[in-house]
C-alpha cells in the first residue's frame, strides 16, 4: 500500500526534555525527527505531540516544538497514546487510514501505541531512524514486537519522498534540501 498525504497523520511519541537524554543515539534521532517534521510540514501531514507524564518528564525538546505548525501536545499516563482518549478521538477525527509514528521510547509507549492503533484497523508505519529507547536492545526487540503484530519499519527520507510522490515540484524540491 502507497502512503498518501491526504491519508496519513504522524505521531510523535514522547521527545521530551528530560527523556531525550537518556535515549541511545539521541542526538541522531533528533537529528532525524526534526528533518522528518520539517518534511511533514512541507508536504501537509498534520502531527500529534503526546507528552508522557509532563510533570516528570518535562514538556516536549525546545527542537521540535519550534519546527512544529501547531504545538498542542497531549498529555498523557497511559503508555499507549490511543489509549487516552482525547488523542484516541483527535487520531480518529481525522479520518485517515495510515499512521506514521516515531518517538520514545520504541519498546515501551511507541510499541503500545502501534499495537492499538493496528486492532483499531489503522496501516501503522515505524519510522525506525526517528524513534529510540534507554538501550538499544529493547529498540530492537520493540521494533520486531512491532513488526510481528502488523507494523512497517520504514524510514523518515523513504517516506518523506513517498509523500511527494513526483520530482520537479516545488515540494520536492524542498523535501531535497531536507533530506541532504
Amino acid at each position: 500500500m502507497r502512503i498518501f498525504s491526504d491519508n496519513t497523520v504522524a505521531i510523535a511519541i514522547d521527545l521530551q526534555t528530560h527523556l531525550i537524554p537518556a535515549i541511545n543515539n539521541n542526538t541522531e534521532i533528533l537529528k532525524n525527527s526534526i528533518k522528518f517534521i520539517e518534511g511533514l510540514n512541507i508536504l501537509g501531514v498534520p502531527v500529534i505531540v503526546t507528552e508522557q507524564y509532563k510533570k516528570g518528564l518535562g514538556d516536549t525538546c525546545d527542537e521540535i516544538k519550534n519546527i512544529l505548525k501547531e504545538y498542542k501536545p497531549y498529555e498523557k499516563i497511559t503508555f499507549s497514546a490511543y489509549a487516552d482518549m482525547d488523542i484516541k478521538d483527535a487520531i480518529d477525527c481525522l479520518d485517515v487510514k495510515n499512521i506514521l509514528i516515531f518517538g520514545t521510547e520504541c519498546h515501551i509507549c511507541v510499541v503500545q501505541t502501534i499495537i492499538d492503533l493496528i486492532d483499531a484497523g489503522y496501516n501503522v508505519f515505524l519510522v525506525e531512524d526517528c524513534t529510540g529507547s534507554r538501550r538499544e536492545n529493547d529498540k530492537k526487540y520493540g521494533i520486531n514486537r512491532a513488526e510481528f503484530e502488523g507494523a512497517c519499519t520504514v524510514t523518515s527520507e523513504a517516506v518523506l519522498f513517498e509523500l511527494t510522490g513526483i520530482a520537479k515540484t516545488e515540494k520536492f524540491k524542498k523535501i531535497l534540501k531536507i533530506v541532504k
